[in-house]
């Protein structure tokens, strides 16, 4: 069956960096446009980044242009997010999401807590 299952996440301190990783299976990962998604306590769930099928293009939200770097390894299934100088506000459930036409799989979320 379908699986996206994240991983990485973790308590840091701001301005620390962590690297999340999305394991894919059950479905063709090389033809799907991959997401990370978060959402914060009390808020509505945001696209942070998101890359093409081979890892060609890629578009990230403003607030975390410049710190953060999606990436994917077709061989291995995996997509990635390294997240750097990390802020407060970058607290959340990280999601990652596969993206074909129609079809939309989701993850099951890793928390990230930045916090001193």
């Amino acid at each position: 069956q379908v699986q996206l299952v994240e991983s990485g996440g973790d308590l840091v301190q701001p301005g620390g960096s962590l690297r999340l990783s999305c394991a894919a299976s059950g479905f063709t990962f090389t033809i799907y446009a991959m997401s990370w998604y978060r959402q914060a306590p009390g808020k509505e769930r945001e696209l942070v980044a998101t890359i093409n099928s081979v890892g060609g293009s890629t578009s990230y939200a403003d607030s975390v242009k410049g710190r953060f770097t999606i990436s994917r390894d077709n061989a291995k299934n995996t997509v990635y997010l390294q997240m750097n100088s990390l802020k407060p506000e970058d607290t959340a459930v990280y999601y990652c999401r596969g993206t074909y036409g129609s079809r939309r799989f989701w993850g099951q979320g890793t928390q990230v807590t930045v916090s001193s």
